[in-house]
């Protein structure tokens, strides 16, 4: 089966919570390989620059040890979400883990 390929969202993380729609500098730590109804929908996780933490995280094992468990909680709840709408829980690529960008 050919997967057709997109991203869809980019998750910020971080000691504060953002607005809904605010432009923020960030850098990509990570990526979660979401197949959505047969789509490839790439999940980018970054952090803002202007982040205290942003210096420490720059990769998926920054994050482990400074955010414990959020790439897990980001991948059950996008795993999840549809599923109160009688659809089936979304699947993952790449053994179900979050890569380094």
């Amino acid at each position: 089966m050919k997967l057709k390929e997109h991203l869809e969202i980019m998750i910020q993380i971080g000691d504060s919570q953002r607005k809904i729609g605010e432009v923020l500098k960030v850098k990509p730590l990570a990526a979660l390989a979401m197949i959505d109804e047969g789509e490839l929908d790439w999940k980018i996780v970054a952090i803002s620059l202007d982040d205290p933490k942003a210096s420490l995280v720059n990769d998926v094992d920054d994050v482990e040890k400074h955010f414990p468990g959020t790439l897990t909680a980001i991948r059950d709840w996008f795993r999840d979400y549809k599923i109160p709408d009688g659809k089936p829980a979304n699947r993952f690529g790449l053994g179900n883990q979050a890569v380094n960008k």
